[in-house]
């Protein structure tokens, strides 16, 4: 993401807010996280204090209706629930409105691996073994969605697609772990 120091980065369904952190490590930014998950943003805000960050505002919203200003943001990170949004086009105009010109989006998702080898790895492991996993430390059904998550996401050529109509420049994926992730990215117009 060629993150510098002194930007405002958004963290759209940031979760327990991993991703951010992980940035602030490294760079001195504006942290901005938002997750429609009260819960999520309560881990996400004691994870921060535990760590004695400051520059980090939580806000409780949704990827469809940030609740930000037109141009607002250098760069805007969304890892792992691209996938659980609604409605994708709408969510990428958004993404793309609040974003200052020049500024970038990157998206961190699970894809299906192209290498049939890891293909089958990777779906039996998905469906069956995180699944049974899953279900011994947490509620049965806790990840049994994922696996459907993923089969039902749109392919990497049709995201890039959707992320280009939306007027995203230089758009690309990049996977990584054998194609179990990809990274998403497009550049707002300067």
């Amino acid at each position: 993401l060629h993150v510098q120091h002194g930007q405002t980065i958004l963290d759209v369904a940031c979760g327990t807010g991993d991703i951010g952190l992980e940035i602030l490590k490294k760079h001195t930014i504006q942290l901005i996280n938002i997750d429609i998950s009260r819960n999520m943003l309560d881990f996400a805000k004691e994870k921060a204090k535990k760590r004695n960050h400051k520059n980090i505002e939580f806000i409780k919203g949704d990827a469809e209706a940030i609740p930000l200003s037109d141009n607002s943001v250098d760069l805007l990170t969304i890892s792992y629930g691209f996938r659980n949004i609604a409605h994708y086009e709408k969510a990428l105009n958004e993404f793309y409105r609040v974003l200052k010109p020049g500024g970038t989006l990157g998206i961190l998702e699970f894809s299906i691996p192209k290498s049939k080898f890891f293909g089958i790895l990777f779906t039996f492991y998905f469906h069956h073994v995180l699944p049974f996993i899953g279900s011994v430390f947490s509620r049965t059904d806790a990840y049994k969605y994922l696996p459907e998550s993923v089969d039902f996401f749109p392919s990497r050529k049709e995201i890039i697609k959707k992320i280009k109509q939306t007027g995203f420049e230089n758009s690309k994926y990049i996977d990584i772990t054998f194609g179990i992730s990809t990274i998403f990215l497009g550049k707002k117009s300067g």
